[in-house]
């Protein structure tokens, strides 16, 4: 059985916590389906990154920060809806993607792999999940006002489309941060999943904040030991874990 150490378990443990805190306002906004879609932007900045010889996540953290900046742009400038804009971005991502990786590199970019990050990139990882949930903790009110009505947050002397882009920026990041375990299908699962678990356990929103980040940090964690005892891939056995997880909360909150 391959030995997992703490030290290994840190980023993605980091990771996870991020995914739960975002995906909660992820499903709040309704933004399930689209989640899953915004993260396959990243595709094309890896695919491009793995041909100029480049660390693919940073190709990929690229990739997402111009995917969603252009998002909110141009869902300010036509008020189509997110979900709508995403819906293009991620069909128009996923087509240029394929087309610049393939094989093994393909494989990898879609559902992760379990190389051990280097130092530099795992001092940067946990310091960009820290910000995430430091950024969403701050501004968790001013994001619930906001979904209650965008007026009545002007009216409080919010900034809907700044805080607008920085939800979106720190979703893409999320989804970063989750690349080389998870991969570009299954990150918006694992941001998905355990908030759509802890709006049915919550009983407010910071319970549903602390289940969401619980039980992302336990599918993570039992999936990637799951994972190593069962030789089988991380990324999917995360995210079953999350589905089992998922049913158990449904089953426990009716019962």
């Amino acid at each position: 059985m391959t030995t997992i150490s703490p030290e290994t378990l840190a980023l993605p443990i980091a990771m996870s916590v991020a995914a739960g805190l975002v995906g909660c306002f992820a499903v709040l906004r309704r933004m399930t389906l689209a989640s899953d879609a915004l993260s396959h932007v990243a595709l094309p900045g890896i695919g491009v990154a793995l041909a100029l010889g480049m660390n693919p996540v940073l190709g990929g953290v690229t990739a997402l920060v111009l995917g969603t900046t252009i998002v909110w742009a141009l869902e300010h400038k036509t008020r189509i809806p997110t979900e709508a804009l995403i819906g293009v971005t991620f069909s128009a991502a996923l087509a240029i993607g394929s087309m610049l990786t393939s094989g093994e590199e393909l494989l990898e970019a879609l559902f992760g792999a379990s190389r051990r990050p280097g130092l530099v990139e795992t001092v940067a990882s946990l310091g960009a999940s820290l910000l995430v949930v430091v950024v969403v903790l701050r501004a968790r009110h001013r994001l619930v006002i906001t979904l209650v009505s965008a007026d009545l947050a002007r009216t409080a002397g919010i900034d809907v489309e700044r805080l607008d882009l920085v939800y979106l920026l720190v979703f893409g990041l999320t989804v970063a941060l989750g690349l080389r375990y998870l991969g570009v299908l299954l990150m918006g699962s694992l941001i998905i999943i355990p908030a759509a678990a802890a709006r049915h356990l919550g009983r407010s929103l910071g319970g549903m904040l602390a289940w969401a980040a619980a039980l992302a940090v336990v599918a993570t964690t039992l999936g990637t030991f799951s994972a190593a005892m069962l030789h089988v891939g991380t990324g999917p056995m995360i995210i079953a874990v999350a589905a089992v997880l998922f049913f158990i909360g449904l089953v426990w909150r009716h019962s």
